[in-house]
């Protein structure tokens, strides 16, 4: 039987060193899973479309009135959806000037259509994708799963039905 000796002081510089190299490799990376190649962004890259909601099931899981809170923001509402698209379904046209968002792809992939961007942005599961300010868009699935993304976002316009 042998034994191993371990210097455990080695053990975690060796550890410490393969994380610093992991994450500045990472880091150094000029695009992530589900962002526009940063040569493609650019203003007005895309034109509205005006399709409709397709095989698109949207429910609000919860919500808070964000103006009841500390933070008083009048007339807002963090809310905090499930959204399920069918294949071929489409998630229309929506802009997050007034609504930003965090998006969850918890299941399958699915195609954005950004303003911004001048190619489709592939959003596979376990990608989040931040909409803010400037952002409009349209998505739509391309595969034969179902998308579950779970969106959670501040609403200020009550009657706002846009996914």
């Amino acid at each position: 039987m042998f034994k191993h000796t371990i210097n455990s002081r080695a053990l975690w510089h060796g550890l410490a060193l393969a994380c610093v190299i992991a994450g500045s490799t990472a880091a150094t990376s000029t695009t992530f899973a589900g962002e526009c190649p940063g040569d493609k962004m650019k203003a007005n890259a895309r034109e509205k479309v005006d399709f409709k909601p397709v095989g698109v099931t949207d429910m609000t899981l919860g919500s808070i009135n964000l103006e009841k809170q500390p933070a008083h923001l009048k007339d807002r509402e963090l809310r905090f959806r499930k959204l399920t698209i069918e294949p071929g379904g489409i998630v229309p046209w929506h802009s997050h000037d007034d609504r930003p968002a965090l998006i969850y792809v918890q299941q399958g992939e699915i195609v954005e259509y950004a303003s911004n961007c001048a190619e489709p942005i592939l959003h596979k599961a376990g990608d989040i994708r931040p909409e803010v300010f400037g952002t409009s868009h349209w998505w739509k699935n391309l595969g034969t799963q179902t998308v579950i993304l779970y969106v959670g976002d501040v609403r200020k316009d009550p009657h706002d039905h846009n996914m």
